[in-house]
């Protein structure tokens, strides 16, 4: 390989810089100041005037309305004129004390029923309604009071938790 090309070129560069450089005066120009003009005044276009033809005249026609049947009414296969049903039901649960019960019969738009409870006190609660669509929703309400003084219910004994004991042994160290 021939490296005295580069060589010859770089120190060229490397002379030509130097005199540009010794040449070159040190002093400062500021830069010539910025004028400004004023702007040119703006003339408008004169007005176009264009003649528009009155646009022209188009018949609306209605739409023809399309004549259809009434549709038949939908029948209900489901719909029962005299309604009638019957059920009742009792709840009498030793453990939580949940006593209650409610019988209901429906004939036609008369509806009769009634429903009772033990409250927490003891007492018996009893309602009594009727519904129908001349005199609409009536209930009378009965309250007995409990006949022997509720039981008093005793919390269990809490339990007493003694953590384990645990005896920690100091290991043995063994010299060799």
């Amino acid at each position: 390989m021939d490296f005295k090309p580069i060589f010859v070129l770089s120190a060229m560069m490397a002379a030509a810089s130097a005199q540009y450089y010794a040449a070159a005066p040190a002093v400062y120009h500021a830069p010539a100041p910025i004028r400004y003009a004023a702007p040119a005044v703006y003339a408008a276009p004169a007005p176009v005037r264009v003649a528009y033809a009155p646009a022209p005249v188009v018949a609306k026609v209605a739409p023809v309305a399309k004549v259809v049947a009434p549709a038949a009414p939908a029948v209900d296969t489901d719909y029962d004129p005299n309604p009638s049903y019957s059920y009742s039901y009792d709840v009498k649960d030793t453990i939580t004390g949940d006593d209650k019960s409610q019988q209901e019969s429906r004939q036609g738009d008369v509806v009769q029923g009634s429903y009772s409870l033990t409250e927490p006190d003891g007492s018996r609660r009893t309602v009594e309604y009727t519904a129908d669509p001349v005199n609409g929703f009536n209930a009378v309400v009965h309250k007995d009071a409990p006949a022997v003084a509720p039981a008093v219910v005793k919390a269990a004994p809490a339990a007493v938790y003694a953590p384990p004991v645990v005896k920690y042994a100091a290991p043995v160290a063994y010299y060799h």
